[in-house]
C-alpha cells in the first residue's frame, strides 16, 4: 500500500510533465505556422500586387527576421542596442501593469463578495459595473491622467489606475458567478450545521469560485498590460512601451521593424503575466481538488 501511495504522486508528476511538454510543443508549432503564413503571404502579396486591406511591402509587412534583427541594432549611433531599451521599457510598463492588476483584482474580488451576499446590491450595482465597461478606454485614460495629475499623483500611478479599470470587471463578474455557483443543497447543509456567512464563504463559496476567479485573472493579466500601454500615451510617459510605440510610429516609414519589435515585446510581456497566472492556477487547483469539487 505504501508503494502504491508513493507511485501515484510520481505518476501524476510524470503526467503533468508530459502535458507541459505538449503545451510547449504546441506553442512552438503555432509560432512556426504563424511565421510561415506571414512570410508566405508576404511572398505571394509582393508578386501578386495585393493592395487590400493594405499594400504588401517591406513597410507594412517587414520580414520577421528583420524585426528580430532590430533588437541587435543600436537605437542611436554608438549607443546601446534596441533590446537594452526594450528591456527597461518593459520593466517600467510591467510595474504599472502589476500595480494595476493587484489593485483591480482586489477591487473586483471585494465587489464580488459584497454582491454575493446582497441581492439588493447585486441588482442595484451590477448594471452600473457593466455600464462602466461600455466607455472606451481611450476616453477614460486622459480623464484619469489629468484628474489625478491635478491632485499631484505621479503619472505612472495614474496609468496603474487605468490598468486597474480594465482588470476589475472580469474579476468581479466571474468571481461573483463562482461565489453563486454552489449547489443549493450544499448551502442548506452548511446552514443545518449553523455555519455563519464567513464560514460559508471560506469553506464553500470561495473554493467553488476558484476556477471562475482564475479564468478572470487570466483575462485580466493581458488586459492590465494593454491598459498600462494605452495609459502611457495621454500621460506622456517616455519610459514605457506606450511611449516607445508613439515615438516609433513617427518614424514608421523609415524604420518599421522597430515598431514591430516593440509590439513583440508587448506581446511577450502580456504572455508573461498570463503564464504566471496559469502557473499559480495549476499549483492552487492541484493542491485542493477535493475542496473545489
Amino acid at each position: 500500500m505504501a508503494t502504491i501511495a508513493i507511485e501515484q504522486p510520481r505518476q501524476r508528476r510524470g503526467a503533468d510533465a508530459v502535458r507541459g511538454a505538449k503545451r510547449v510543443g504546441l506553442v512552438l508549432l503555432g509560432l512556426l505556422v504563424f511565421w510561415g503564413l506571414w512570410e508566405g503571404y508576404r511572398f505571394v502579396g509582393e508578386r501578386a500586387g495585393i493592395t487590400w486591406p493594405f499594400t504588401v511591402d517591406e513597410v507594412n509587412m517587414p520580414h520577421i527576421h528583420e524585426m528580430l534583427r532590430a533588437f541587435t541594432k543600436p537605437l542611436q549611433p554608438g549607443g546601446p542596442v534596441l533590446l537594452h531599451y526594450e528591456w527597461h521599457w518593459a520593466l517600467f510598463t510591467g510595474k504599472e501593469a502589476l500595480v494595476g492588476f493587484v489593485l483591480g483584482g482586489l477591487i473586483g474580488f471585494g465587489l464580488a463578495v459584497l454582491l454575493a451576499h446582497s441581492k439588493v446590491l447585486r441588482r442595484g450595482l451590477l448594471p452600473y459595473i457593466v455600464i462602466s465597461q461600455t466607455v472606451p478606454i481611450l476616453a477614460v485614460a486622459p480623464m484619469v491622467v489629468v484628474g489625478l495629475g491635478s491632485k499631484g499623483v505621479e503619472p505612472w500611478i495614474a496609468v496603474s489606475v487605468i490598468a486597474a479599470y480594465l482588470t476589475f470587471f472580469p474579476v468581479a463578474v466571474n468571481t461573483l458567478r463562482g461565489l453563486l455557483s454552489p449547489d443549493p443543497r450544499s448551502l442548506e447543509l452548511m446552514r443545518s450545521y449553523a455555519a455563519g456567512r464567513n464560514a460559508v464563504l471560506w469553506k464553500l463559496r470561495l473554493p467553488s469560485s476558484l476556477p471562475f476567479l482564475f479564468s478572470a485573472l487570466k483575462i485580466s493579466a493581458t488586459a492590465c498590460v494593454i491598459g498600462a500601454i494605452i495609459g502611457e500615451t495621454p500621460a506622456s510617459i517616455q519610459d514605457g512601451l506606450g511611449g516607445a510605440i508613439v515615438n516609433f510610429n513617427q518614424y514608421y516609414s523609415t524604420a518599421p521593424e522597430r515598431l514591430w519589435a516593440t509590439n513583440i515585446v508587448c506581446a511577450v510581456l502580456g504572455l508573461a503575466f498570463f503564464g504566471v497566472i496559469v502557473l499559480v492556477e495549476h499549483l492552487v487547483l492541484r493542491r485542493a481538488p477535493e475542496r473545489i469539487a
